[in-house]
C-alpha cells in the first residue's frame, strides 16, 4: 500500500520546536524533522510497549544491539560484532562522549566547515581547540557544489600547537548534502591514521539517500580504519523519531570503546526504554518499503527544490543534495547587490514569514547562506518557496 506522504498533519498543537517557535503565521522550514507520520511498525511496537504498563528502568538489550549489526550488514556488507555497539541518546550525545574519551582540555579536533552546528561548539563546553579544513564552495554550470582542499585538510592536522585527536566527520554532509565516495574517505581515513587521530564519523543521515546515491561507512574500508573509528548511527532522522532520542555508537577497536563507555557513564547518557522499542523496530526491516518510498518522495521534492530555484529565483544558488531532506543556499549575490539587506534568514523570516536556518550558525563559509528543510508535504514546500519568491519581488 502507498503512503500518504501528501498528508497534511497538525502539528501546532504540539510542544513541536519546529512548530512552536514561531509565531502562527511563520512557516517553519527550519529544525531537522519531517513533517510525516512515522512507519506504522514503530507505532505499533510503541503502542504494544505501552499497553504493557510497566515502564522500569531498561538496558539496552543484546536484540537492539543485534539489530543494529544485522542493519549494518544489510545495507552495507560490514561486518559488525554486536557487542561493538553502544546506545546514546543521540548523536550529539555521542560525539560529546566521544571528545570527552578522547580529548583534554587544549587538544585539538578538527571539522570541516560549513558543517553541522554542534560540531562549531564542542571547544565551548570542553576546552578543546577546533581546528579547521574548511570546504571549497565551487560553482559548476551554475550549480553549487564542495570539495575537499586536500592540502588544507592535511596542514589543519596538529595545527595551532595542539595535537588532533579527533576527526569529526559529517557523511553524509550537514547542510550541503555532499556523500563522499570511496576515494575521499579513503584519503580522508589514511591521514587520520598517519596523524595517530580517531575519526568520529556522524552518519545519521546515511539512509536518506535521494536517486542514485550509495553510502559507504568509511569503518567499512579496511580493518585498520575500523580499529581507529567511532560510527554514530540512528533512526531518528531516517524513521522521524527524533524526539525519542536513541542513536548508536559502533565501536570495534575494545580499548577505544570501554573509553567511550566510560564516558557515556559519566555523562549518564541512559536510553528511555520507549526510545529503545522504536529503533529497535525501525531497524528490524518492517519499515523498509515505507522509507524507499520517502526516499522516492524526498527525491522528487528535492528536484521540484533545485528546479524552482533554478527558475524563480535568479541570484540564489543552491545545491543538489545527494542526501538529507537538507537543502544549502546561497543568497550572497543578493546581499551584495542591495536585493536582501542583513541575514537572509532574518530577511526570509521578516518578508517571507518563512523560518529557515541562518546559515553563519554552520561556521567558516556559511555567511549569506540559508538551510532549507524538503522533509514535507508537496504542498508545504510549495506554499514557502512561492512566500520566498513573491518577497523577492
Amino acid at each position: 500500500m502507498p503512503f500518504d506522504f501528501d498528508r497534511l498533519i497538525d502539528r501546532r498543537q504540539t510542544n513541536s520546536l519546529k512548530w512552536s517557535a514561531y509565531e502562527a503565521d511563520v512557516l517553519p522550514m527550519w529544525v531537522a524533522d519531517m513533517d510525516f507520520a512515522v512507519p506504522e511498525p514503530i507505532t505499533k511496537a510503541l503502542h504494544e510497549a505501552v499497553d504493557h504498563g510497566i515502564f522500569g528502568y531498561e538496558m539496552p538489550s543484546k536484540a537492539l544491539r543485534q539489530s543494529v549489526a544485522v542493519r549494518m550488514k544489510k545495507l552495507y556488507d560490514w561486518d559488525v560484532d554486536e557487542n561493538a555497539v553502544v546506545a546514546v541518546t543521540g548523536l550529539v550525545s555521542g560525539f560529546y562522549a566521544a571528545a570527552s574519551a578522547l580529548c583534554i582540555p587544549g587538544d585539538g579536533y578538527l571539522i570541516q566547515p560549513p558543517v553541522y552546528m554542534p560540531f562549531n561548539d564542542i571547544q565551548k563546553h570542553l576546552g578543546v581547540i577546533r581546528q579547521e579544513a574548511q570546504l571549497v564552495k565551487t560553482v559548476k554550470g551554475g550549480r553549487l557544489g564542495y570539495e575537499i582542499d586536500w592540502d588544507v585538510f592535511e596542514k589543519a592536522f596538529h595545527s595551532g600547537g595542539s595535537q588532533t585527536r579527533m576527526f569529526l566527520l559529517c557523511n553524509p554532509h550537514n547542510p550541503t548534502g555532499q556523500v563522499y565516495n570511496r576515494a575521499e574517505l579513503t584519503k580522508m581515513a589514511d591521514t587520520c591514521l598517519k596523524n595517530g587521530t580517531v575519526i568520529v564519523s556522524d552518519e545519521i543521515h546515511s539512509e536518506l539517500l535521494l536517486g542514485a546515491a550509495k553510502h559507504t561507512p568509511v569503518a567499512a574500508l579496511s580493518p585498520e580504519i575500523a580499529q581507529q573509528t567511532i560510527t554514530l548511527v540512528a533512526p531518528s532522522k531516517t524513521f522521524n523519531i527524533a524526539g525519542l532520542f536513541c542513536g548508536f555508537a559502533i565501536i570495534p577497536n575494545p580499548e577505544l570503546r570501554e573509553r567511550f563507555k566510560a564516558a557515556v557513564e559519566k555523562m549518564t547518557l541512559h536510553v528511555a526504554s520507549l526510545a529503545q522499542v522504536a529503533a529497535q523496530a525501525a531497524f528490524s526491516g518492517q519499515c523498509d518499503s515505507w522509507l524507499d518510498e520517502l526516499r522516492t518522495y524526498l527525491t522528487a521534492n528535492r528536484d521540484y527544490l533545485t528546479g524552482f530555484v533554478d527558475r524563480e529565483l535568479p541570484g540564489i544558488q543552491i545545491s543538489v543534495p545527494e542526501a538529507t531532506y537538507l537543502a544549502w543556499l546561497d543568497c550572497n549575490a543578493l546581499v551584495e547587490n542591495g536585493q536582501i539587506q542583513g541575514k537572509p534568514a532574518d530577511f526570509f523570516l521578516k518578508n517571507a514569514r518563512v523560518a529557515l536556518n541562518d546559515g553563519a550558525a554552520f561556521g567558516a563559509g556559511g555567511e549569506g547562506f540559508v538551510r532549507l528543510n524538503f522533509g514535507c508535504p508537496r504542498a508545504t514546500l510549495q506554499e514557502g518557496l512561492e512566500r520566498i519568491k513573491k518577497s523577492l519581488a
